[in-house]
C-alpha cells in the first residue's frame, strides 16, 4: 500500500515541478506585452488570450502538487487543536467531497473536451485561439487532483484506524 502512495505522490510531485515552469512562460509573455504596449505603442493581439490559458492551466495542473504538500487553505489553528483521529475524520469528509467534485468534473470534462475537439472549437478573439487544449488540460489536472485525493483519503482512513498521523 505504501508503494502505491509513494507512486501517486511521485506523480504529483513530478507534475507539479514540471508545471511550475508555466509561471515563467506567463510572466515573460506579460512582460513582453507590457513593454510592447507602453514603450513601443504596439500591443499584441495574442498575449492576453495565451496568458489567460497559461495561468488557467497552471492553476488546475498545480492542484495535485498543492494537495501533496498540504498547502491548500484551511484553518490550521483550529484543526491542530484536535486529536489525530478527529483530524482524520475531518480529512475523510474533506477528501470524500473532493473525490465527488473531482470525479464529476473529470466525467463532465471529458465530454466537454471531446465535443470541443470534435468541432475544433475556438474562442471569439481575432486569432481564433483553439479552446480544446485547455479543456484537455482541465481533465488532466483534475484527474491528478483526484488521484492525489484518493491517496490522501486512504491515508486518512489509516490514520483514523491507527490513531497516528500516517504519511507515505
Amino acid at each position: 500500500m505504501k508503494k502505491i502512495f509513494h507512486i501517486i505522490d511521485g506523480i504529483s510531485d513530478w507534475s507539479g515541478k514540471l508545471v511550475s515552469f508555466l509561471i515563467y512562460v506567463g510572466m515573460i509573455m506579460l512582460v513582453f506585452e507590457v513593454i510592447a504596449r507602453y514603450f513601443f505603442d504596439s500591443p499584441t493581439v495574442w498575449a492576453h488570450g495565451y496568458s489567460q490559458r497559461i495561468f488557467g492551466s497552471y492553476f488546475v495542473l498545480i492542484g495535485a502538487f498543492t494537495l501533496l504538500k498540504d498547502a491548500h487553505v484551511r484553518v490550521d489553528i483550529i484543526y491542530q487543536q484536535f486529536s489525530v483521529r478527529v483530524r482524520a475524520l475531518f480529512d475523510i469528509l474533506n477528501y470524500s467531497l473532493l473525490m465527488l467534485w473531482s470525479t464529476v468534473l473529470v466525467w463532465e470534462g471529458i465530454d466537454f473536451f471531446l465535443y470541443s475537439w470534435a468541432i475544433k472549437e475556438t474562442d471569439q478573439s481575432a486569432l481564433r485561439h483553439p479552446v480544446y487544449p485547455v479543456k484537455f488540460l482541465l481533465v488532466v489536472g483534475v484527474s491528478l487532483i483526484c488521484l492525489q485525493g484518493l491517496s490522501k483519503l486512504a491515508m486518512s482512513f489509516i490514520s483514523l484506524i491507527k490513531g497516528v498521523q500516517y504519511e507515505s
